[in-house]
């Protein structure tokens, strides 16, 4: 343990580092923190000499963090997140009434945030956090109590409940197939430009276009362009202002349908093997915030498998 502290910079510096590294300049991070300039690129530095490593490379008028540099600032971010929430709820005196949920960067952003003023109104004491992340976190270890782990039926932990399923089908903008060529059957993508989903840490054969095509034995349909995310709601943004088509997932596309904002122009669609299941830390299974966050969520799962055949085979 000893070992371990002399290896840790101190806190002050990795506050100035974790400000430069998430504003990606000095300057800003020394406007928030209430320091100068130059003091934030010395506890820069001093972490650098400390480490052994450059941070950050350093351009004309720009910053870049260094692969270093983005494996510190995960750790720093995450950890005075933690320092932070705790601080929180001993300064409210223990309430416990704040509530942190895991999921992923397309589930958060198009499905769970915008439902959770419904959860609000019911619930206006609770306080929620939301840390969307592609990457499964440990919940016990992160201090976060429930998680929406979107994954295969053999990869969802024990005790997981199921949520829903999915259905994959193109997506786009009602106005790109007026203003543009119709799109009626899978054969008209030759003449629209695909909005793709690449995650950086691998491929997604399950919302590829690569995959879907052959599905529809059209292997070597050639596009008129593409467009290539590394985030998944970014590609249905893309979708719903005009860019071209993308691969929809239900539930994450279905209000957009709804509301109009987007079209399943073509009949032809297929199940994942992915579903999203509701998982809650061993440490918080009797929490009632917990209770009431994990009972509103499954009674929105119903709702959501009630309307599976809205998108019509």
């Amino acid at each position: 343990m000893a070992e371990q502290r002399r290896n840790l910079p101190s806190l002050d510096l990795l506050r100035g580092f974790e400000a430069a590294a998430r504003n990606l300049s000095f300057t800003r991070a020394a406007e928030e923190l209430f320091v100068t300039q130059s003091a934030v690129s010395r506890q820069v530095k001093a972490i650098e000499d400390h480490l052994g490593v450059a941070l950050f490379a350093r351009r004309h008028r720009a910053l870049a963090l260094t692969e270093a540099g983005h494996e510190l600032y995960r750790a720093t971010a995450q950890a005075l997140r933690q320092i932070s929430d705790a601080a929180s709820k001993i300064r409210e005196g223990g309430a416990g009434r704040t509530l942190t949920v895991t999921a992923t960067i397309g589930f958060a952003s198009l499905w769970l945030i915008p439902r959770l003023a419904d959860f609000r109104s019911q619930s206006p004491d609770i306080d929620i956090r939301i840390s969307a992340n592609n990457k499964m976190l440990d919940l016990e270890r992160e201090g976060i109590e429930v998680a929406i782990r979107y994954c295969t039926p053999k990869a969802a932990p024990e005790g997981a409940v199921k949520l829903f399923g999915e259905v994959v089908l193109p997506v786009c903008s009602p106005q790109l197939v007026t203003r543009a060529a119709p799109l009626a059957r899978p054969e008209d993508l030759r003449h629209h430009v695909l909005l793709h989903y690449e995650r950086p840490e691998g491929v997604t054969p399950w919302l590829s276009w690569t995959v879907w095509l052959e599905t529809m034995q059209l292997p070597g349909l050639k596009a008129a362009g593409s467009l290539r995310f590394s985030q998944y709601d970014q590609a249905i943004r893309a979708a719903i202002d005009g860019q071209g088509v993308a691969l929809g997932t239900s539930p994450l596309v279905r209000q957009l349908v709804r509301e109009g904002k987007l079209i399943a122009p073509l009949e032809k669609k297929f199940e994942s093997s992915r579903a999203y299941y509701l998982v809650i830390s061993a440490d918080a299974t009797n929490r009632p915030e917990v209770k009431d966050f994990a009972g509103w969520l499954l009674r929105l799962a119903k709702q959501e498998r009630r309307h599976r055949g809205e998108f019509k085979l």
